[in-house]
């Protein structure tokens, strides 16, 4: 028995089928900057590499944190190729019937195959928690382990038969199978955001907000082993609050704001607990926050953040491929 009906499956079958447009910019560091800006220049310089008896790499995975922004990564790549991104969920994939997620998985790169020749261009298949359908082979000793093998064997045997693009996301490196790992041309580990990249993610989810430099890089410090994700949750619950709080007559003062923020979102328990959160709403961070909290438009010019000593810590600049 499997998911899909008889007639061939599509791609929004598997999960979430991304353009160009709705991509996002990520704001990294500059290893993973560099390494990004090397396989987009390999890729755009497929011709060339090709007279040396060199081909682009097309498999990458890319492992570390929960909320580091794995997919926010991997669409943006898609964007900057003006590809279309399969974001393939696992829950899609995996049956509890004899044979069925091995045919799934077939069923996905056949269907990915035919796409991509109907359209003439490449689609990039992108597998979030892929440890989930990866994991290591072992001896089986039950009918489930030996299913699971089973599965395996059909993936690793699908991506060495795929030409197109592959991306891969796990939290959990180690537990992805050995022989799929090596099938990966691109292993890059996503860490936490460093104070440089916590500013700049602080200035893009607090807009139309903004905050004087001085408190920006306090609050940034207070958010020290915080992940992208958490650090945006902040952002747009502290605005939220801005919004609702005259509404639902809600006490409105920053401190009372900043409490009924932070006892909504909490860090990842294997990530650490931010300074913020452990000294809540009476933290320095907090006190040096400016309320009400000011338009960035209207920050006066000393007051301003500074720009990055690194003028690339910001935000990613990749180039494009033309149409």
């Amino acid at each position: 028995m499997s998911l899909f009906p008889k007639e061939s499956p599509k791609l929004a079958d598997f999960g979430d089928v991304l353009t160009p447009a709705e991509a996002i910019e990520p704001i990294l560091g500059r290893p993973i900057r560099g390494a990004l800006l090397e396989w987009l220049g390999e890729i755009f310089a497929a011709a060339q590499l090709e007279e040396v008896g060199v081909k682009p790499r097309r498999r990458a995975i890319f492992d570390g944190p929960p909320g580091v922004g794995k997919t926010t990564l991997a669409h943006h790549l898609a964007a900057r190729l003006g590809l279309l991104m399969v974001a393939v969920r696992p829950e899609r994939l995996v049956e509890k019937y004899l044979g069925s997620t091995g045919r799934n998985i077939g069923d996905l790169f056949d269907c990915v195959a035919r796409q991509q020749d109907a359209q003439g261009e490449p689609i990039v298949l992108f597998f979030d928690e892929f440890d989930a359908i990866a994991a290591q082979r072992s001896k089986a000793t039950s009918g489930a382990e030996q299913e699971q093998n089973t599965w395996v064997n059909t993936l690793l045997q699908r991506i060495e038969q795929h030409d197109g693009f592959i991306i891969a996301a796990t939290n959990f490196g180690e537990h992805v199978d050995k022989a799929i790992w090596r099938r990966f041309d691109i292993h890059m580990t996503l860490e936490l955001p460093g104070q440089g990249e916590r500013e700049a993610i602080l200035q893009r989810y607090l807009d139309p907000f903004g905050l004087p430099d001085r408190s920006l890089k306090t609050l940034a410090e207070s958010l020290a082993t915080a992940s992208p994700a958490l650090i945006r949750a902040l952002c747009e619950n502290l605005k939220r609050q801005i919004v609702l709080a005259p509404i639902l007559e809600q006490d409105p003062r920053r401190e009372a704001v900043f409490e009924r923020v932070l006892a909504s979102c909490h860090p990842h328990p294997d990530l650490g607990k931010p300074r913020l959160w452990s000294h809540g709403a009476g933290d320095q961070a907090v006190e040096l926050i400016p309320w009400p909290l000011p338009r960035a438009d209207a920050l006066p010019a000393e007051d301003a953040p500074e720009a990055p000593a690194d003028p690339d810590a910001k935000i990613i600049q990749l180039p494009r491929r033309t149409p």
